[in-house]
């Protein structure tokens, strides 16, 4: 990246409303090479995300006010938020402390991954037509990183219980923010267990997870913002499959006889398929976006892995 020629001094004398900030912003960033996976698409988006944030205004502001001018200090605090989005190359949700998932926020820091799964829209549409959502009491969320899949049920699902179960200790303590700020804790619960280990004797009417699927060869070429993720949460081996294989060879004992399976693969899918050529997964289709996403009964993965 060339070197960044504006001072803040400057952009204070030539920038004055909030459209100019964004304009500003987007040009920076463009300039900067910034790569954008963790919520917004482009670069426009992602420098009207932090520029309202940044002015405690919210993400769906009515443009009629972009040509609200700023004072100051205002405009010292958008422009030092803009300039570290260029410079350091991290996620936007590292610098706000805030992500979204199914219309909730969520407390982020760099002890856990920016949500942005597919799976919130199987969420919003309450797992149909394969659960019965009046009958789900139960639901796990295995690899629960920041909370907001298990949150994010318990919200859709308000009568189910909800276990949110990562192997990280710093993951759940982002967990247990995340569930206290939504004022569940009478709801859901947080269960430190590598996989399935500490839920011994536990079924789920849902198992949900988003764990670690990244492939080696990913690893090597994602680009900067991913690498300030923490690693545990994206790594799996060389294909991808670390994690998945045991849970598929486990989940059968976890989940009641009309329990169902829904996994998270990512680009992992055809490494999956070719190592279980004759396993019939299900494979999700999501109509804003998303692929990888898996989905097996119980009745499926006794089947292929035995069972409880």
């Amino acid at each position: 990246m060339s070197e960044i020629a504006y001072t803040k001094e400057e952009i204070i004398l030539s920038l004055h409303a909030i459209t100019d900030f964004i304009r500003f912003g987007a040009s920076l960033f463009k300039k900067a090479g910034l790569y954008y996976g963790h919520g917004n698409a482009t670069a426009i988006d992602e420098a009207a995300y932090l520029v309202l944030h940044t002015l405690n205004l919210e993400p769906d502001t009515h443009s009629l006010y972009f040509s609200s001018q700023l004072t100051k200090n205002e405009k010292l605090a958008v422009a030092s938020i803009l300039f570290r989005r260029a410079k350091e190359k991290i996620p936007a949700a590292y610098l706000t402390h805030e992500a979204w998932f199914c219309g909730l926020p969520f407390y982020v820091d760099e002890r856990v991954l920016v949500p942005r799964s597919p799976i919130c829209e199987l969420i919003q549409n309450h797992f149909e037509p394969w659960v019965e959502p009046e009958k789900v009491e139960r639901i796990l969320d295995l690899c629960t990183g920041s909370g907001c899949i298990a949150i994010a049920c318990a919200s859709y699902f308000p009568h189910a219980e909800v276990d949110a179960a990562d192997i990280s200790e710093d993951a759940l303590d982002v967990a247990l923010q995340n569930i206290e700020q939504h004022q569940m804790v009478d709801q859901v619960n947080i269960v430190q267990s590598d996989l399935f280990s500490n839920l011994k004797g536990q079924q789920y009417h849902i198992i949900v997870s988003n764990p670690p699927y990244v492939d080696a060869q990913d690893m090597s070429t994602l680009p900067t913002e991913y690498h300030a993720e923490p690693e545990l949460g994206l790594a799996a081996g060389e294909d991808g499959l670390d994690l998945v294989i045991p849970m598929l060879e486990q989940a059968a004992e976890h989940l009641y006889p009309e329990g169902i399976l829904i996994v998270e693969v990512g680009n992992s899918e055809y490494a999956l398929q070719e190592r279980y050529p004759d396993i019939p997964f299900y494979w999700l289709e999501f109509e804003h976006g998303g692929h990888g996403v898996f989905l097996l009964t119980r009745e499926q993965l006794e089947q292929y892995f035995g069972g409880a």
